[in-house]
């Protein structure tokens, strides 16, 4: 396998997440690039140095000097953001970049989603873009898919699906992620967590989803009514007629971490809930009877480590989700290139748009 030199833009919580599944690539798959951690960047200094020291990168650099380095040539992004669209210009200018992760969202405008589509017309061919929406790597969700697609359910009729957390009721978690609180589509619940429900769901139904209308609820003190913190919208599938609801939430007490989909179709229902990540259900109508197809950890005939029947967890679909990036040798896996970012990116805006609607008719009702 080739040599690669990893660099990262961005230096906090989520990009530790990455350099974990990056450097276990080795335990779970037979054939992985040699990686080198060759850089990471960020805006503060102190940060960037403590993370290059304790992850083991050879370099901590500023943005500019990360742009000028002739070593990278796999760029993950991943700051705030507000900056995604400003450091996806950065790595395709970079003289030997090949490979770009993209963190979700993969904008915060109109005006970037335009510029980054006219930016992937023009960027070399051989430069391959994935989008961090790791969900469609998690093991049931990818046999789930797989089920889903063979076309035993028939034409879907209506859906929903919930991504919900609580950590926003308490003031102290918003005071230390007050910086996520930004104004829709840069910040808020349907941008943070509600993109990778969106992903979710144009994975099973198609990229040409529509919305209807949206709800929002929440009003804390120090948070932009422009945040949201739990919104709700109404979705059309124009090909097959479908309808249904997306909901994304930080303050659904006692949620956890939930990711929920329901798919009624004419022939039968499909369900899943990390609550259960080991299984997914469908129901076939008149077999009176819903099945737990189980899945564990099943990756086969990709990688068996440490085994198919053990519970996956949170980071176990990030790591398949770099493992496809380096290598595209899980062909039967669905891909979040820059085309399905910025499907999601388009409802994530109007999203924006929406609420803004609904706020502003609900201050005129009272």
């Amino acid at each position: 396998m080739q040599k690669v030199h990893v660099g990262f833009l961005g230096a906090g919580g989520i990009a530790q997440a990455h350099v974990y599944s990056i450097q276990s690539l080795k335990f779970y798959y037979k054939e992985v690039p040699e990686i080198i951690l060759e850089s990471v960047a960020s805006a503060r200094l102190e940060s960037r140095m403590a993370f290059a020291e304790k992850f083991g990168f050879n370099n901590a650099q500023s943005v500019e000097e990360f742009g000028n380095n002739e070593k990278v040539d796999v760029v993950f992004i991943l700051g705030p953001n507000k900056v995604h669209f400003q450091h996806f210009e950065l790595a395709l200018n970079m003289p030997n970049v090949k490979y770009i992760y993209l963190e979700k969202p993969v904008c915060s405008s109109l005006e970037e989603e335009e510029k980054m589509k006219a930016l992937l017309k023009q960027a070399d061919s051989e430069v391959k873009i994935q989008v961090g929406f790791q969900y469609l790597q998690t093991s049931s969700m990818r046999e789930g898919l797989k089920f889903w697609k063979s076309g035993k359910l028939g034409k879907p009729i209506h859906f929903d699906l919930k991504y919900y957390h609580g950590d926003y009721l308490q003031e102290s978690y918003r005071t230390r992620r007050v910086t996520r609180l930004t104004p829709a589509p840069d910040g808020g619940a349907m941008a943070d967590l509600g993109s990778h429900g969106i992903s979710l769901l144009m994975a099973f139904m198609g990229e040409e989803l529509q919305i209807t209308s949206a709800l929002q609820a929440g009003n804390f003190e120090g948070v932009p009514a422009g945040s949201d913190l739990f919104s709700s919208l109404s979705l059309l599938e124009p090909q097959t007629g479908a309808v249904g609801n997306m909901s994304a939430s930080r303050i659904s007490s006692g949620t956890g971490d939930l990711v929920h989909l329901e798919i009624y179709a004419e022939n039968g229902a499909f369900k899943y809930s990390s609550k259960n990540p080991d299984y997914f259900e469908y129901y076939m109508e008149g077999s009176n009877q819903w099945i737990k197809q189980m899945v564990g950890s099943n990756y086969n005939p990709i990688t068996s480590f440490p085994s198919g029947h053990v519970p996956p967890g949170w980071l176990r679909s990030m790591v398949h989700a770099h493992y496809q990036f380096f290598t595209g040798d899980d062909f039967t896996s669905a891909v979040a290139d820059l085309e399905h970012g910025l499907a999601v990116q388009r409802i994530v805006r109007e999203t924006a748009d929406h609420l803004k609607t609904f706020r502003t008719n609900f201050r005129n009702e009272q």
